[in-house]
């Protein structure tokens, strides 16, 4: 008698397998994430993985001279891999529909295609489709071939034959293991699909890379599992009614996590932006209260980004606190530090935040710039344009030291401005050779701050 299919649970965030169905995950706590999956109890030996003899080696003894990275071409890419693409590994670039994941992959063909042999394998494009959108970005290379199929066993055994020094998925939810019954796209599909390719770019020491579409929740569509199985996961972020995208490295196993890269969408594709600072602030308004710069790392790279601030009267009892590319609980807490410690009055007023350029700022030295351009709207006046502004707020008031002063400094010389104002514990351990160049000047609170900013 044959055994019948087994039906399970399991959690499209975090991966979570249970017998029944759940409203709420028990492992994450998210709810409406367990989806329904049909497993077989009889699986094909092509989706096990072989049982192999366990060896050991000596870490002193393993070798990795061999070890070797192909430059993409873009040295925005570049920076975020960690160098480059490592032979061997496995990467996940992941992005909202629309947002240039598969314009940038087609791009580096151009130019991975003078020295590698190239497969590119679309499960949601026709070769025509493929081709057009080629002749568009300009990618005319002879080493680049085209597989439309989404049969992942049948692709593995094409790997397997031809040996491409480079593989290209687009993308993994439409990728499909016939052992399997559940359809394409789902928890247990797109998981053991990644597996199977992750088996596939260590045996043979081909880099695969895999297009991963995002949810409406801004997380990788299917299982969050995906991430643990990857080397290297990327994510394409950027607004779609804006012309910059910015490339992070969320995981990265050769290289740091911290590193960003910024891109703008054209006609004829993606194009580097080698200098985002200045990008960012290009078109600020000259004599316009409520604006300030700041300025936050992004790995070693400083990037300064322009910070508006609004504030209006309230036409309800109720005030409006928003809040666009800065944390909304940071903004509501430097407010209160402002009322309470500065004698700035928001409480009756609509107040709005907004980051220019779609960037977010996530690090507690833009507190300073952030309260000053606040201020500023508040007595409408102005904050002087050759001033920049770094420093953390805490709830006495008080500022607190940053790190990478010294490297914020520099960039901000480097584009021009004049003053810098700074925590005074920064500006006490400060150099005097820094010191010489611009005016810097050490305050401890955002009152002191606001009158040196203008």
């Amino acid at each position: 008698m044959a055994q019948k299919n087994k039906t399970i649970y399991i959690c499209s965030e975090c991966g979570y397998e249970s017998p029944k169905w759940n409203g709420c995950c028990p492992s994450c706590g998210e709810w409406n994430t367990m989806n329904e999956e049909i497993v077989s109890n009889i699986r094909s030996q092509s989706v096990a993985t072989p049982t192999a003899v366990a060896v050991s080696q000596k870490i002193n003894e393993i070798d990795t001279e061999d070890e070797l990275r192909f430059s993409t071409g873009m040295a925005e890419l570049d920076r975020v891999l960690g160098g480059g693409i490592v032979n061997g590994s496995l990467v996940l670039l992941s992005g909202d529909p629309g947002i240039g994941k598969s314009t940038i992959l087609l791009q580096i063909c151009e130019y991975l295609g003078k020295s590698l042999s190239i497969l590119y394998i679309s499960g949601e494009e026709s070769a025509r489709q493929i081709k057009l959108r080629a002749d568009r970005l300009g990618v005319k290379t002879d080493n680049l071939n085209v597989m439309t199929s989404i049969d992942v066993s049948g692709i593995i055994e094409y790997i397997k034959t031809t040996k491409p020094q480079l593989v290209i998925v687009d993308s993994i939810q439409t990728m499909n293991l016939a052992e399997l019954n559940s359809s394409p796209g789902s928890v247990t599909q797109v998981r053991e699909s990644t597996n199977a390719f992750m088996h596939c770019a260590k045996d043979y020491s081909i880099p695969i890379i895999i297009v991963g579409h995002v949810n409406k929740d801004g997380n990788i569509a299917g299982p969050k599992v995906l991430e643990h199985i990857v080397d290297c996961v990327l994510y394409f972020e950027g607004e779609r009614h804006l012309s910059y995208r910015i490339l992070r490295a969320i995981k990265n196993r050769y290289g740091s996590t911290n590193e960003i890269g910024v891109f703008e969408m054209l006609d004829h594709g993606l194009v580097e932006v080698p200098n985002p600072s200045l990008m960012l602030i290009s078109g600020k308004p000259k004599d316009t209260s409520g604006t300030c710069i700041a300025c936050v790392m992004e790995g070693s790279r400083p990037i300064l980004a322009e910070v508006q601030g609004l504030v209006a009267t309230s036409a309800y009892g109720n005030a409006r606190r928003v809040s666009n590319g800065f944390d909304y609980n940071r903004l509501a807490m430097i407010l209160a530090v402002l009322e309470k410690r500065g004698g700035y009055n928001f409480s009756g007023s609509d107040v709005y935040v907004n980051v220019i350029g779609g960037l977010k700022l996530d690090e507690p030295a833009t507190d300073l710039s952030v309260a000053l351009a606040l201020v500023s709207a508040l007595k409408d006046v102005p904050i002087r344009e050759d001033t920049l502004a770094i420093g953390e707020i805490g709830l006495g008031g008080e500022l607190r030291s940053i790190s990478y002063c010294e490297q914020r400094i520099k960039e901000a010389d480097r584009l021009g401005f004049k003053r810098i104002i700074i925590p005074r514990h920064n500006f006490k351990t400060m150099s005097g050779k820094l010191k010489g160049d611009i005016e810097i000047i050490g305050v401890k609170n955002a009152n002191e701050a606001f009158e040196a900013a203008t």
